[in-house]
């Protein structure tokens, strides 16, 4: 006895296990796979969305689950029933892609257990100051402080002489002073 689903043999469970398979006589008509694609693909597709409750995913896994049939049809369509062999493989599909939806879930649960402080006042205030810099003084203010690259590293990268980048890290500081200066600090008389 041969079963319809893939991997079906003797030691199956009994979901996967689908019927004996009938040989088609030679007086039957032969069905071609594209009728038997438009005669059941809307069905299945009702059957697994009130499965799945996912047009959409229904639709994929029916879409699958014809797209593995149709290089087997001509075993396939000798079978008593070959809607129940694609039924069976897109109720395996979508059955599968809630186990994976399972396993992503819980990893992103757990991701998000570990909080990360949010940014403090000075730093938002620093972002906001960097913003108003002109792009090469920023970069250079950024390579130089958050990247630790010397005078000479940035020179190169930005394709400079060293005294243009030191020019861009004075004028950058200068600003940044200026935009970061408390307005409630006292200012000394001069």
């Amino acid at each position: 006895m041969q079963f319809a689903a893939e991997g079906g043999g003797p030691d199956a469970g009994p979901a996967a296990r689908l019927g004996p398979v009938r040989r088609a006589t030679t007086a039957e008509p032969a069905v071609s796979f594209d009728q038997f694609y438009a005669a059941h693909f809307d069905r299945l597709i009702v059957q697994l969305y009130a499965y799945t409750g996912d047009m959409a995913q229904a639709q994929d896994v029916v879409q699958e689950a014809f797209a593995r049939a149709l290089p087997r049809w001509e075993k396939l369509r000798t079978y008593d029933d070959p809607t129940a062999w694609v039924r069976r493989v897109a109720w395996n599909l979508a059955t599968s892609r809630w186990r994976q939806l399972r396993t992503f879930r819980a990893f992103a649960r757990r991701q998000r257990e570990e909080h990360v402080n949010g940014p403090t006042p000075d730093r938002v205030a620093l972002a906001a100051a960097l913003a108003t810099l002109p792009a090469t003084q920023r970069r250079a203010v950024i390579l130089h402080y958050l990247s630790d690259m010397s005078v000479a590293d940035i020179a190169a990268q930005e394709g400079v002489a060293a005294g243009t980048v030191k020019s861009w890290l004075h004028r950058g500081r200068a600003a940044l002073a200026a935009a970061l200066a408390d307005p409630r600090a006292e200012v000394p008389d001069v």
